[in-house]
């Protein structure tokens, strides 16, 4: 029972588990077939607007996880249909960014065990 990262441009593997795209757009190159995702729940993405202002640099990290945390609590119902497969199984969230360590599904992995406690 776990909740990993990976990116889209990755090859899924048997124990990603249930495989759930956390971005709003679907990555370039990456065909739905290879991808092999579950789910694209896109309100768990963050909004265009917050996307666009951490990606042309208007936002640091620290605003950009402090805004998209926000925007995650209006969408906790939602959400916690995935802190629940998780508890259960193991889910893997994918992302497509190339910073591995600043991006949205770092902070929703955290939100989403914060939802499991």
């Amino acid at each position: 029972m776990s909740i990993t990262l990976k990116r889209a441009y990755e090859a899924p593997s048997s124990r990603d588990g249930y495989r759930v795209l956390v971005d709003r757009l679907w990555p370039r190159g990456v065909s739905k077939e290879d991808a092999r995702i579950d789910a694209w729940p896109k309100e768990a993405a963050p909004s265009d607007e917050l996307r666009k202002a951490y990606h042309d640099g208007k936002l640091g990290w620290g605003e950009f996880r402090r805004r998209y945390l926000a925007e995650l609590k209006s969408q906790r119902d939602t959400l916690r249909e995935l802190a629940e497969r998780a508890r259960k199984g193991n889910i893997t969230l994918v992302f497509s960014s190339k910073d591995e360590r600043y991006n949205n599904a770092v902070v929703l992995k955290q939100y989403l065990r914060m939802l499991r406690q």
